[in-house]
């Protein structure tokens, strides 16, 4: 047992990267292969265009985020401790994509392991590498969110084959000795009685793949819409509120909400509820989709590319996904 003395740290994100496939699929793409409308895609979801990786896999997408924010931040392969990759795209079931990813940047000292957490699962990659960092036995931990949504979409079923693009996305955690920096906290939740509103039926354990699961098409998304709407605007809403009151934090306190983007009404409902303007959230569903696990960081990549996060920013990130899963990270940016 390790006694040795260990200081109070936070884990702060001291570098991020991103990456986007360069293919574009637009709402009039979708017009020529289903039953569907510009206009109906953008009222009900705010989506006007998202991308599609042509060749490989998740690993290719995290891989390339990863190597970005290494240009970024010069941060060295062998430097790297750990790499969690947040996905429900894996390459394969094993080895783990964060092997993968290891591998193809050349991080030979790191350990990892991929996360199943859907949408919600940037956020608990977050946190579980947070506590990593925080353990005192690791100095950067790297934190991916990438999903190849285009993998497991259907593309003749017009309810969802429009909602999602693929995208890879990825921060740098370290420790820091100044508290009021860096995650200060998360409220995190599971709720499996909504494991049938939104999943991937075979291809597990108790569905393997055979001919009749391909046949039936269970390769892919199913979601129930309506019911997953409704759960998503209270949860998501309800979590960002609870964060905000537990840290004693007002709208004016707020500097941005970095939410899911899977839905532009569902974002809209958690702003209201948090009472905060538009001014003060993050939004690039219009140009991405959902992208899963790739949203929350895609998101912060996106602003602070563009100087709109500066250091002290007081950040809400929120998130809601297949399991059910919902949570919210409180987090103070600390870069420049």
């Amino acid at each position: 047992m390790n006694t040795r003395e260990r200081k109070v740290v936070n884990a702060q994100i001291t570098a991020i990267g991103k990456y986007l496939p360069e293919k574009v699929l637009d709402n009039k793409y979708f017009e020529q292969i289903v039953d569907t409308s510009d206009e109906w895609i953008r009222t009900r979801t705010g989506i006007v265009e998202r991308r599609k990786l042509e060749e490989g896999g998740t690993s290719v997408l995290a891989t390339r985020a990863l190597e970005n924010l290494m240009e970024n931040s010069g941060l060295k392969p062998e430097e790297i401790d750990v790499i969690i990759v947040a996905t429900v795209t894996p390459d394969m079931f094993f080895p783990a994509t964060s092997c993968l990813v290891q591998d193809n940047v050349g991080a030979k000292n790191a350990w990892g392991f991929d996360l199943s957490g859907a949408c919600s699962g940037f956020l608990f990659a977050l946190k579980a590498g947070a506590s990593l960092i925080q353990s005192g036995d690791y100095k950067k931990v790297v934190v991916i969110g990438a999903d190849k949504m285009s993998s497991i979409v259907d593309y003749t079923d017009r309810t969802t084959c429009v909602l999602f693009g693929d995208a890879g996305a990825a921060v740098l955690l370290e420790p820091t000795e100044d508290l009021d920096y860096g995650i200060q906290d998360a409220i995190l939740h599971c709720d499996g009685s909504g494991r049938d509103a939104l999943y991937m039926a075979a291809g597990g354990s108790a569905m393997p793949a055979s001919h009749e699961t391909v046949d039936k098409r269970l390769h892919y998304i199913y979601q129930d819409g309506q019911r997953v709407f409704k759960v998503a605007v209270k949860g998501m809403a309800d979590v960002s509120v609870e964060i905000m009151k537990r840290n004693n934090l007002t709208a004016e306190d707020v500097a941005y909400l970095v939410p899911h983007q899977a839905n532009l009404r569902i974002i809209s409902a958690t702003a209201n509820r948090m009472g905060i303007s538009e001014d003060q959230v993050v939004i690039n569903i219009d140009k991405y989709g959902n992208t899963t696990a790739a949203t929350i960081p895609l998101g912060l990549a996106d602003y602070y590319e563009a100087g709109k996060l500066k250091k002290g920013d007081k950040l809400i990130l929120s998130a809601f996904g297949a399991g059910y899963t919902f949570g919210s990270v409180y987090l103070v940016w600390s870069m420049d």
